[in-house]
């Protein structure tokens, strides 16, 4: 399940446009790098196989 760098660079984009960011070429170059890292450690967490009878989050009751 591992995002391709063209995702990554929409992401960026929208995020850049959605917050009203101005990053220059090399910072940006180096979030999509720190992004696909994120990715490749989060991967086996997510790949890793849950009952279906487990609760996947608690659900916050004030």
């Amino acid at each position: 399940m591992t995002t391709p760098q063209t995702e990554w660079d929409a992401y960026l984009a929208q995020m850049e446009h959605l917050l009203a960011l101005e990053l220059d070429d090399a910072r940006r170059a180096e979030l999509s790098v720190q992004f696909t890292r994120i990715a490749a450690m989060a991967e086996p967490l997510l790949a890793y196989p849950l009952d279906d009878r487990v609760e996947i989050a608690g659900v916050y009751k004030a």
